[in-house]
């Protein structure tokens, strides 16, 4: 099967579906987002996010896509697969999925560089997407909210740096103890010769 390329979807302003952008204005509050954000705060956000559809299987980000990395997504219903490596080939990792009031693409938002990992619909997604342009906007009409939904942004991410840190030191020490079994084999099997 092949992939589905990644797509410019159509999208329209969030503030269209009062009942969609309540949900998203309740979502960017919630301990998942962690980005502090009182209710007014939240509104003003969700009132420069465009909402935006996507079809099952569709991909919403693909890793190392330079040149659709302005903007960022909050899941408002749907899962989505995030995956690392060449997922065209096969050889992509998952990990993990996604739901309601996640938060993807906040790294290539803030700034500019290409994609991390992949990003695919599981089921049919709706998404409120917050762009460059509009953070721009935030920041410049609005920066006490801008100031706060940064912060949330940067901690998301530090976070998920530490957690990452930790992972990486579990497999040094899986890694380590792999290494301490080979040369136990390897000395057992040249006392035996």
């Amino acid at each position: 099967m092949s992939e589905p390329a990644a797509s410019s979807p159509r999208t329209r302003p969030l503030s269209e579906s009062p009942l969609l952008a309540g949900r998203a204005a309740d979502l960017l509050r919630t301990p998942n987002a962690m980005l502090q954000l009182g209710p007014e705060d939240a509104a003003t956000v969700v009132s420069l996010m465009r909402l935006v559809g996507f079809e099952r299987d569709t991909v919403l980000f693909r890793e190392g896509d330079h040149a659709a990395s302005s903007y960022m997504l909050l899941v408002l219903e749907g899962e989505v697969s995030v995956d690392a490596g060449d997922t065209a080939a096969g050889d992509g990792v998952a990990i993990s999925v996604l739901g309601p009031g996640s938060i993807l693409g906040e790294m290539a938002l803030l700034d500019g560089a290409p994609r991390s990992v992949s990003c695919t619909a599981l089921t049919p997604i709706q998404a409120a997407g917050l762009s460059r342009a509009g953070l721009q906007l935030l920041i410049d009409e609005h920066p006490r909210v801008a100031a706060k939904l940064l912060v949330g942004l940067a901690k998301r991410i530090s976070d998920r740096l530490r957690a990452l840190g930790d992972q990486l030191q579990m497999y040094a020490q899986l890694v380590a103890t792999q290494q301490q079994e080979l040369d136990r084999l390897r000395q057992g099997g040249a006392g035996r010769r």
